[in-house]
């Protein structure tokens, strides 16, 4: 078993003494792991952090195997280690890839929404963040929890969207809503792409897809908790 593939790498732990065990996102193989012999020593270290861009190379001797990786560096996005919510930021994107992802399973949609956000939060350019909320909706999407914000679940229409339901995640009108609206969440505007997005409103989107991520997606891979680095982001934007 022998292939190459590009990818950004998700985990990264030790393994033994010397090795290095990582998990990379690739675009042909999904989230795949692997040991990194070597992968210890202080010049591969700096190499094989989450969030850098590498060329890999897997071999294995039969295809279930845990296998090995030779890597080759391609980015570090290490722009994101000089400002801290930047690094909040990788760190989730990282965290949730590898909690949700099934293990070895292409997803090349997702791969290719997710390289560009890696990249701007690198570079720690202002704006990030509502690109990282459009690309938690991505990933709910393409893991099959989308959510519908096109017309009223209810009353069919395109006109003042103003909730979304828990249940099915599709939107609902203020004449819809009636007087169900207190059960149903909020739904920012600016998703709809009705004017810019506060501070407050992405922090509010943030909400929205995390309630799907907690109470649709994490259900269906074993009720596991989602990863601390999403709630380390959420309140460090909650503290701006």
């Amino acid at each position: 078993m022998d292939w190459v593939d590009q990818g950004t790498i998700l985990t990264s732990r030790p393994q033994g003494e010397t090795s290095r065990l990582i998990e990379v996102f690739t675009e042909t193989h999904g989230r795949h792991a692997g040991i990194v012999r070597g992968g210890a020593s202080r010049k591969m270290a700096a190499h094989l952090q989450p969030g850098s861009h590498v060329s890999v190379r897997w071999r294995a001797r039969l295809a279930d195997q845990l296998g090995a990786f030779t890597v080759e560096p391609l980015k570090s996005r290490a722009g994101a280690m000089q400002d801290r919510l930047a690094l909040l930021g990788l760190n989730s994107t990282c965290a949730l890839l590898a909690f949700a992802l099934p293990d070895r399973e292409a997803h090349p949609a997702l791969y290719h929404r997710s390289e560009p956000l890696f990249d701007v939060i690198g570079q720690a350019h202002e704006g990030w963040i509502l690109d990282y909320l459009r690309w938690e909706m991505t990933l709910l999407e393409d893991l099959g929890y989308g959510l519908d914000l096109t017309r009223c679940a209810v009353t069919g229409s395109f006109d003042d969207l103003a909730y979304v339901s828990p249940k099915t995640g599709r939107a609902v009108s203020r004449k819809g809503a009636g007087d169900w609206a207190p059960r149903l969440l909020p739904l920012p505007q600016f998703l709809l792409g009705q004017g810019p997005a506060s501070l407050a409103e992405v922090e509010e989107g943030l909400g929205l897809t995390g309630y799907f991520l907690n109470t649709h997606l994490a259900p269906a891979l074993g009720n596991r908790p989602l990863p601390a680095a999403r709630a380390r982001l959420v309140e460090a934007l909650a503290r701006l």
